[in-house]
């Protein structure tokens, strides 16, 4: 098997130094250009000019002042909607085979995002790229001849009229190339099982047929599998029954806040590699070991524009206002937070996908994702984005020695004026509450200058309630489903928190 490893890993090497290195800026023109061409003769082309945006001396400019912007409730009552009715070229040329049913991080209803064959061939593509871009790890070629653990959603796809649902995990590891599936776990059979916890149950029954060298899918979910299995058979980690374990492939949330949890159920390090693959496509991942940071998909079916997040262009459900500026990559800036817009081969154009990103290196294209435009906390004037959320959980882990994989948080009011209302999941946080809150609100005072002023005026204060992890799972479970692409609320609105509070309680 090591004569193999050593094939499969030469010839990644190999492709790797024959393909031409990529120019970010050059690649995203040709793709607009690419998509513009496309669909010039759709319903969309036709009613924007796709043609006369073509034509002009600016393309990029003329697009983004012919096109609005748009959210998902938006471009599906103007357009996609019309998809269900029958109609085709509407967005993109032709009808999509698959919809990406996605609850994401909202609520029980399903957006049904299109997922055309020409956004498979991307999702394909840039999976190619990530694991040629495994030569820039160093890793054994042994590791080459492991099997992968795919933890997402059912693979059973749902028929409706001429086309296939489910979510994006479960859509794309339908469409494996028939030379992985002998590599892939915990394979077809199991992948098929819609209810979550089963699919879980049968992976730990036969977890120990397996030789798992890599695991991929998002952390809390994985977390909740890998304790299954630890707990079936009685062991110390995941280790003593998968000892070749090297790489896990984190997607869909920032790995850091389960980084503590997480490596608390290995027995040796593993690589993490960070990716971020969304029911609108495959965006980014981390192209090399020196940093967390992720590589933006540039010569994919992506054309990236970014809004500075500014509360000044944020209206208060999340979505941008009408006059917020984009701007392309030839002219992003370090340290500095940007609403991340999106045109695709899957027919969605200058479309808010959601999530709020930073550039790590501009010349490379590199990103980490900072947090969700809806999740951005500023009732009171405090401006905490989920990074800074999650950059005071690490301090709490280090300050009281503890893991906390999970938490939300509400900007609530009580009666003696607002306070932040914050859900720690951790096992084994047993301090003093005072303490707790204490340092809590000291950290966010030194981190955030805007939530020093907040705290001076409107803002009260921080409260703290711990519970046990499963309780988000349960919840997850309870409002949306388990497994595959579902998110925690890091914030919630006062409404969903009442709901949130008489579950937790």
């Amino acid at each position: 098997m090591e004569i193999i490893g050593n094939i499969i890993k030469g010839a990644i090497n190999l492709k790797d130094a024959l393909t031409p290195s990529v120019n970010p800026v050059e690649a995203q023109q040709k793709v607009l250009k690419s998509l513009l061409e496309t669909a010039k003769n759709t319903q969309f082309g036709e009613h924007y000019n796709f043609q006369n945006i073509l034509e002009s001396e600016n393309i990029t400019e003329t697009f983004s002042k012919t096109i609005p912007y748009y959210d998902y409730n938006e471009i599906n009552k103007k357009w996609w909607s019309k998809l269900h009715d029958g109609e085709e070229n509407v967005t993109w040329p032709g009808t999509p085979n698959y919809f990406a049913l996605s609850s994401g991080t909202t609520g029980k209803t399903s957006k049904k995002i299109p997922v055309t064959d020409a956004m498979l061939s991307a999702i394909k593509q840039a999976g190619i790229d990530q694991v040629t871009a495994l030569s820039n790890f160093d890793l054994p070629a042994e590791f080459f001849t492991k099997e992968a653990m795919m933890l997402g959603s059912s693979t059973d796809l749902a028929e409706k009229d001429d086309h296939l649902e489910g979510e994006i995990s479960g859509i794309t590891a339908s469409n494996i190339p028939s030379w992985f599936k002998g590599f892939y776990k915990p394979g077809e059979d199991i992948a098929k099982i819609d209810d979550w916890d089963k699919r879980v149950e049968t992976i730990a029954k036969r977890a120990k047929q397996w030789d798992i060298g890599a695991l991929s899918g998002i952390p809390s979910w994985m977390e909740l599998m890998l304790k299954e299995v630890i707990d079936y058979h009685n062991l110390e980690n995941i280790h003593d029954i998968w000892p070749n374990l090297q790489v896990y492939t984190s997607g869909g949330v920032a790995f850091g806040p389960y980084k503590k949890s997480f490596n608390a159920l290995l027995g040796k390090p593993v690589t993490v590699i960070d990716t971020y693959l969304a029911s609108e496509g495959f965006l980014a991942f981390q192209a090399r070991p020196e940093t967390t940071a992720m590589q933006l998909v540039t010569n994919g079916g992506i054309y990236f524009e970014f809004v500075p997040f500014k509360p000044e262009y944020i209206n208060q459900d999340g979505s941008l206002k009408d006059n917020a500026p984009s701007i392309t990559l030839k002219d992003v800036e370090l340290e500095q937070d940007y609403v991340l817009i999106i045109s695709t081969v899957s027919g969605a154009w200058r479309y808010l996908i959601g999530d709020t990103i930073e550039f790590t290196d501009i010349e490379k294209a590199e990103i980490k994702i900072t947090g969700r435009t809806k999740f951005f906390l500023n009732t009171v004037g405090s401006q905490l984005s989920v990074n800074k959320l999650d950059d005071a959980i690490r301090y709490l882990e280090e300050e009281f020695n503890t893991t906390i994989p999970e938490y939300t948080l509400c900007a609530k009011r009580f009666d003696d004026g607002f306070y932040h209302s914050w859900y720690l999941g951790s096992e084994n946080l047993n301090e003093d509450n005072t303490k707790i809150v204490e340092a809590l609100d000291g950290y966010l005072k030194t981190a955030n200058k805007n939530y020093k002023v907040a705290r001076s005026k409107a803002l009260e204060g921080v409260k703290v309630s711990v519970v046990k992890p499963e309780v988000f799972a349960d919840w997850s479970g309870a409002n949306k489903k388990k497994g595959g692409q579902v998110k925690m609320e890091r914030v919630m609105g006062e409404d969903k928190f009442k709901e949130w509070e008489a579950f937790a309680n």
